[in-house]
């Protein structure tokens, strides 16, 4: 769990073990109450079912392929 005063926020990032476990999950809703009574923003990430290594990879190729292709028709580049 991270709380970030400045933001608002808090963020809560699970593990596929805490993600599939209904008692757990439950568990939170104190967390949720309390600082949604402070006005802060809670956010839950989950983890996901592919391969980071390789959907990352993937997107990397994908932009440089783009980038690649808007340098070779003399298109603008732009950074950021």
């Amino acid at each position: 769990m991270e709380v970030r005063e400045q933001s608002r926020t808090v963020e809560l990032w699970l593990t596929q073990e805490e993600k599939n476990d209904p008692a757990f999950r439950d568990g939170l809703k104190p967390i949720y109450e309390k600082y949604r009574a402070e006005k802060y923003l809670v956010a839950v990430f989950l983890p996901g079912e592919e391969n980071l290594y390789q959907q990352t990879r993937d997107l990397l190729v994908y932009n440089r392929r783009k980038l690649a292709e808007q340098q070779a028709r003399g298109g603008m580049v732009m950074d950021g």
